[in-house]
């Protein structure tokens, strides 16, 4: 107890929680996405209960990875050799979340483009997502984007419990704007064309970072960012050409 006061006594302790929390909301926008997409294919009675089991599910997967801290910096050790390039297990887990993600995106394309698909590698004999089958999704991307997180936390701080209540306090952020975003994509239709294109944006550059491809993540969220504001833009003129045709 005596260690934690010392430690949060200092003022380079805030200024490093500040970044590292900062940094864990930006990343943490990704998983959000994802679960906001996710659920609101869920019948309505189930998607906040299915917002905050992917959410809790995070924050376990985060605290449990931090109490297994020497493990997850040897995930970063090359283990295999493809086509000269050494990957390690983190690089496996991030190109198969980055795959996951791009085939996950591009199939919910697929269907909101053609509600009614022909029989192909896109179809299935229900549109609707179960229940079981959203957690599972959702708690599979948690993974890749906890190892990710955490990750990054290492190298940002060599202090376990400024790691504890980064993660915390952004799986709390989380938790607020879960019920928010989603109820706005979902009232915005052209909006989930949108994120479902940031799911492949995102799903891209974990399959790059997994290749070694290092993708600086700022120049991703501005462009993601960018394409909000011109979405936003594009809504404010539809809503006045419809208050001036009616």
């Amino acid at each position: 107890m005596t260690e934690l006061l010392v430690l949060f006594a200092e003022p380079a302790t805030w200024a490093a929680l500040a970044a590292l929390i900062a940094m864990e909301v930006v990343l943490g926008i990704d998983n959000l996405i994802f679960i906001s997409i996710l659920t609101n294919k869920l019948p309505e009675h189930q998607r906040l209960t299915a917002r905050r089991l992917g959410i809790a599910g995070a924050l376990v997967l985060r605290l449990g990875l931090l109490a297994t801290i020497s493990f997850i910096v040897q995930l970063t050790t090359p283990v295999i050799d493809v086509f000269g390039q050494g990957l390690s297990w983190r690089d496996i887990i991030l190109i198969a979340g980055g795959l996951f993600l791009v085939w996950k995106a591009t199939k919910e394309i697929h269907h909101s483009v053609d509600p009614e698909p022909n029989e192909d590698m896109f179809a299935t004999k229900a549109v609707s997502l179960g229940y079981a089958a959203a957690i599972g999704q959702i708690l599979l991307l948690d993974m890749v984007f906890s190892i990710d997180s955490i990750i990054t936390a290492v190298g940002m701080t060599e202090h376990l419990p400024i790691m504890v209540v980064a993660v915390v306090v952004t799986v709390i952020v989380m938790l607020v704007a879960a019920t928010p975003l989603a109820n706005f994509i979902q009232a915005n239709p052209t909006l989930v064309m949108l994120a479902l294109g940031f799911l492949l944006l995102i799903g891209t550059t974990l399959i790059a970072e997994g290749f070694g491809a290092k993708i600086p993540k700022g120049y991703i969220y501005a462009a993601m960012a960018f394409s909000v504001f011109i979405e936003i833009l594009n809504m404010l003129a539809r809503k006045r050409k419809s208050k001036k045709s009616a």
